[in-house]
């Protein structure tokens, strides 16, 4: 299979796309923007300079990832969610020396219609529901909600919500894999204690 780039989109000079990727309807990748390998972009998604997709990554129709926006591999972008990068923008003043990077560690995915303020860490696997608003870090595993998003649980790496016992143990109710919620934090763990 190889990389596939809808004649409607825009893929700059000095832009760099992954092996098995698909670039959809009306997109556009600026120069300095990297997407990794087997990524799909769905239609009207937009990479600024210094926006990066991981390998693996899948971002839905509608969504512009300015620079600073960072998305480690297998990263889910839902339907039209937002970025920023800048905390305080105002037209008549040009802050681009003030960019905040956003990071958004593997396997993480962001609902349809999020908001992300700038300057935020988006844990491993977390999961942000659709029409939330981040505004501070996301830990790993984290399932949050809401306008400010909050934590309401937590969630497997194939996306199911877990059961912690009272030892701190909890199985993916599918996979059958094993976590660890140890002082506040979940880790995802191979072997039995």
């Amino acid at each position: 299979m190889k990389t596939f780039i809808d004649p409607s989109s825009i893929v700059e000079p000095g832009a760099i796309v992954g092996d098995n990727t698909y670039i959809w309807h009306f997109c556009h990748i600026m120069p300095g923007a990297m997407i990794g390998n087997r990524c799909s972009l769905g239609q009207n998604v937009v990479m600024m300079p210094d926006s990066v997709l991981g390998d693996g990554c899948r971002v839905q129709n509608n969504v512009t990832l300015y620079t600073g926006v960072h998305c480690e591999k297998d990263v889910f972008l839902g339907p039209s969610c937002v970025f920023t990068n800048v905390i305080n923008p105002r037209a008549f003043i040009s802050r681009k020396h003030e960019y905040r990077s956003t990071i958004i560690k593997q396997g993480a995915s962001i609902g349809a219609n999020v908001t992300t303020l700038c300057g935020v860490v988006i844990g491993e696997y977390a999961m942000i529901g659709a029409g939330s608003v981040v505004i501070r870090n996301v830990p790993a595993f984290a399932l949050m909600v809401g306008n400010p998003a909050r934590q309401i649980g937590w969630v497997s790496k194939a996306g199911h919500k877990l059961t912690f016992d009272v030892a701190g143990i909890a199985h993916c109710p599918i996979e059958g894999d094993r976590y660890i919620l140890r002082n506040g934090c979940v880790i995802a763990s191979d072997s039995e204690e």
